[in-house]
């Protein structure tokens, strides 16, 4: 079923995006990420400073909406070495332009854990991310991005805490 729901979005983003104008990106950020726990955590829960780097592809409807979807690495979670979570984010946001300058980013954040060796996180996760954009010139832009956690990330089996991600990102970037 996953599989062909991914095939669905696939053809569709590529349909969508051979009738429609297309923009080439890429994009660094710098993050500031922690763990929001319940029951509240016992120790000291310090946030963890890291940086996403991502490629997108935007797809312009009219002046007034667009579509970004974006494939971005992204170091998370904690301070403390064992509550470090990286992944590998595909947000899908609408852009929604204010002015020729300045536009809203809001939507969905599907997520893959990038690392092995720590079994406590589970391997997929989901946020709702909100963001501003603003261009600098044609090519150049700045933004700020929050997203936070939908899901538990940890393995339900292992531990009786719960805890969701959430990030703020302060990005820049350069459309192609």
């Amino acid at each position: 079923m996953k599989k062909y729901l991914f095939v669905l979005l696939f053809v569709s983003f590529t349909s969508i995006g051979l009738s429609q104008d297309l923009i080439y990106g890429v994009r660094g950020a710098l993050n500031v990420s922690n763990l929001d726990y319940k029951p509240d955590a016992q120790f000291e829960n310090q946030h963890r400073n890291g940086f996403a780097f991502a490629g997108f592809v935007d797809f312009e409807f009219n002046e007034k909406i667009g579509l970004r979807t974006e494939l971005q690495w992204s170091a998370e979670g904690g301070k403390a070495q064992e509550l470090r979570a990286d992944y590998l984010h595909l947000p899908i946001l609408l852009n929604l332009p204010v002015s020729e300058r300045f536009s809203f980013l809001v939507g969905p954040q599907f997520s893959l854990k990038t690392w092995k060796d720590k079994d406590a996180f589970s391997t997929f996760a989901f946020s709702g991310v909100v963001g501003v954009e603003f261009m600098i010139t044609d090519e150049f832009f700045i933004d700020a991005r929050a997203a936070y956690g939908v899901l538990n990330i940890l393995d339900e089996d292992l531990t009786s805490f719960e805890a969701k991600n959430h990030v703020l990102q302060f990005g820049f970037g350069m459309k192609l």
